[in-house]
């Protein structure tokens, strides 16, 4: 596997950990050095505040430990800790992204999880290496306008996309890191010559590009598009926010079989080699169990992947019913060579 090289992770640090905002008149830096002194958790989540700051809240008054975070991109936290390496003050990365977690799991600066914990999740969602855990999935789909294209003539797999019949139909966020891990999944499991003739198959249909992957789903929503590339959890989210799916249009469509297009993507999380404490593993703990598992099912829409939990999301399959393509998730790392990759096809 091939790691976030350090030209790329010195861009991303740069882009994105001087943007931290400070909290009131201490700077990020400032509260987790006063942290460190103080022995508390410190957590590097590359999952936003408004999402994960009232779970681990939740944690806070269930164990007693005290948590500070440092919030940014998952990428750039990675970018973060190959900098830092065995200096860091972290005990914990919460990532958005397996890739992220494989990158800093190839520079050897996770410490190895115990099997107990391992064992909540299946094999697929978690590090080869025990390094790492996934503590919730999500689905890549394809999101449609039933208006716009009936259901029986949706395609069977994500390389249909690239049929004339499409042009001008698709909407895709290119820049968004989602679409960087599908692309990604698809160069591991499809090859890199076949994901090429893909990508320019998809650029020759004339995509509509758009910043996120929300703004995808209210493109196909409106009718704008009749297709678009996401995560299953925006229509869901949208939904909850609506009344109901019967408030809306756009509907999930998931590729059957072992498709890239169905790629099941994970948030997992991570202990740091040389902080390991019983909090940090209480943590870990804790987002595997029942409290947070439900959490993510209900709030945030996604699959719970801890056994004993289950999610009822509407308008998706159950998580053992999804498939997608058959990699090891950490191979997701290789992010250069996505992103030289789509640059030079042009969709970036």
């Amino acid at each position: 596997m091939t790691s976030l090289p350090r030209r790329l992770l010195a861009a991303l640090l740069t882009a994105g950990l001087l943007t931290t905002a400070a909290c009131g008149e201490q700077t990020v830096d400032e509260r987790i050095a006063e942290a460190s002194e103080d022995g508390e958790l410190i957590v590097y989540s590359g999952r936003n505040e408004k999402l994960i700051g009232p779970l681990l809240e939740k944690f806070e008054q269930a164990s007693g430990v005290d948590v500070t975070a440092r919030y940014a991109g998952s990428a750039e936290l990675a970018a973060q800790l190959l900098e830092e390496g065995g200096r860091t003050p972290a005990a914990v990365f919460l990532s958005q992204d397996a890739g992220a977690l494989g990158a800093v799991q190839e520079a050897g600066l996770l410490a190895p999880l115990e099997e107990e914990l391992l064992a909540k999740v299946p094999e697929r969602y978690r590090s080869d290496e025990g390094a790492w855990v996934g503590v919730s999935g999500r689905s890549r789909v394809l999101a449609y306008n039933p208006g716009e294209i009936p259901e029986s003539d949706l395609p069977q797999t994500v390389f249909d996309l690239t049929d004339p019949r499409f042009k001008g139909k698709i909407g895709v966020a290119p820049t968004n890191a989602s679409f960087h891990s599908f692309v990604t999944a698809m160069r591991v499991s499809a090859g890199e010559e076949r994901t090429r003739e893909f990508l320019e198959g998809l650029k020759a249909n004339e995509p509509k590009t758009y910043n996120n992957n929300l703004l995808v789903l209210d493109a196909v929503d409106k009718g704008e598009v009749a297709v678009g590339l996401v995560n299953h959890y925006y229509l869901l989210e949208k939904a909850a926010e609506a009344g109901g799916l019967e408030k809306l249009t756009a509907r999930n469509h998931v590729f059957p079989g072992d498709d890239p297009g169905s790629l099941v993507n994970v948030a997992g999380v991570a202990v740091l080699k040389g902080n390991e404490s019983g909090d940090a593993r209480a943590f870990v703990e804790y987002l595997l169990g029942p409290e947070a598992q439900t959490y993510f099912a209900e709030e945030t829409k996604e699959y719970p992947l801890a056994s004993g939990v289950e999610a009822d999301l509407e308008d998706m399959p159950p998580l053992e019913e999804l498939q997608g393509p058959d990699i090891d998730l950490s191979e997701l790392s290789s992010l250069q060579e996505t992103l030289a990759l789509l640059d030079e096809v042009g969709l970036t």
